[in-house]
């Protein structure tokens, strides 16, 4: 089953976790990439909320499009990244400044789903459920 239909499914009481995250971690995601002061300097496009930095990621072009014109900018180009969504929870999150997470679909109120910093999707040492000490050990 690809992404979307997962997300579907666990937004309708019927999906399995752990499918749903395996799913997404072989899904390849479109990411747009920032530009300008309001997205960085060319860097993934992400937003912060609750502390979290949200990494946007779309299963498709249409996704995207339905963001851009949510955003009150589907007349510009979107320039973006296709990335496996693996790739984003274990080697970009790594990289960023506190604790993030990848919000996909975001401008789908029924398809949307976000992959918070939590043990199980992202890497231990990532997570904000897991004590500093322990994931060192892990």
């Amino acid at each position: 089953m690809e992404l979307s239909a997962e997300i579907a499914a666990y937004r309708a009481g019927a999906g399995d976790p752990g499918r749903l995250v395996g799913e997404f971690r072989r899904a390849a995601l479109l990411v747009p990439v920032g530009g300008g002061s309001e997205h960085g300097d060319g860097g993934l496009m992400s937003a912060v909320s609750g502390g979290i930095r949200w990494f946007y990621a779309f299963t498709d072009e249409e996704a995207l499009a339905r963001f851009a014109v949510a955003r009150g900018e589907g007349g510009r180009e979107w320039p973006y990244l296709a990335i496996l969504g693996a790739r984003l929870v274990d080697a970009v999150v790594p990289e960023a400044d506190g604790p993030a997470g990848i919000a996909v679909n975001v401008a789908d109120p029924d398809g949307s789903m976000l992959f918070p910093p939590v043990a199980g999707i992202v890497p231990d040492a990532c997570a904000v459920d897991i004590e500093a000490d322990s994931a060192e050990v892990a």
